[in-house]
């Protein structure tokens, strides 16, 4: 089934920051694919979500679907155990959270999960429509969902983009799962936030459009650079 699997991934740290903190996994033959980034500045975010890409690219491919959804949750739950760990140790210094946030998805044949925690995206392309499969774990959803207001007021907060979850920043990590069944021609794209907020749910269903991940990615990482690019920017695009 690899051979109708077709991904592309790029990362890039944008116009400000000299630093990239993102990271991504394009495993294709394995049906794996990731985008973890990470936060920590000059004590480790770019060590995190490297951790992340780095020991899930060494699961081990065998096994059915469940085993190895099983082995992937497993996984980032003994990161987070070593990332909180090293946020003990470090208690004492200025902000000392060292941590990413991943969104990763697994395939097996026409089974998919998405597993994330934190604001990276997962979005589908499917019938020349857009749809974000993720919810993203920030203070500004919270309000939306838990308090009940406007998308607009919520934005107003201060704090509105704090992650309420990520790999490494709490003791215990909850994980979301999203499972569905594919359809041959779904394009799927896993992005960290840098890539998504400097473009807007058209640009981005225009690009997962195109014929092939590459020239989405071309698409996706033009667009992007054309504005700000305040943050760093990362994108896997996969064409089942």
């Amino acid at each position: 089934m690899a051979t109708h699997r077709h991904s592309a991934g790029r990362t890039d740290p944008g116009k400000v920051r000299r630093r990239n903190e993102d990271a991504f996994l394009d495993c294709p033959e394995r049906g794996l694919w990731a985008v973890a980034d990470g936060m920590g500045g000059h004590q480790g975010g770019d060590l995190a979500s490297r951790l992340i890409v780095d020991s899930l690219w060494a699961l081990p491919a065998e096994g059915e679907f469940s085993q190895r959804l099983g082995r992937l949750r497993r996984c980032l739950h003994g990161i987070n155990r070593r990332l909180s760990r090293a946020f003990t140790i470090t208690a004492q210094r200025h902000d000392p959270t060292i941590g990413s946030t991943v969104v990763a998805l697994l395939l097996e044949e026409h089974r998919l999960a998405c597993v994330w925690a934190g604001d990276s995206r997962c979005y589908l392309w499917r019938g020349h429509r857009l749809y974000q499969l993720s919810r993203d774990h920030s203070l500004l959803e919270h309000l939306i969902a838990e308090q009940q207001m406007s998308l607009q007021d919520a934005a107003l907060h201060p704090l509105a983009h704090a992650l309420t979850r990520a790999v490494g920043a709490q003791a215990q990590l909850s994980l979301d799962v999203l499972e569905l069944q594919t359809r041959p021609g779904d394009v799927l794209l896993l992005c960290s936030d840098g890539l998504y907020q400097s473009l807007s749910r058209e640009a981005l269903s225009q690009s997962l459009g195109l014929s092939s991940p590459q020239a989405a990615l071309e698409r996706l990482f033009t667009c992007a650079l054309r504005g700000p690019a305040r943050d760093n920017l990362t994108a896997v695009v996969i064409r089942l």
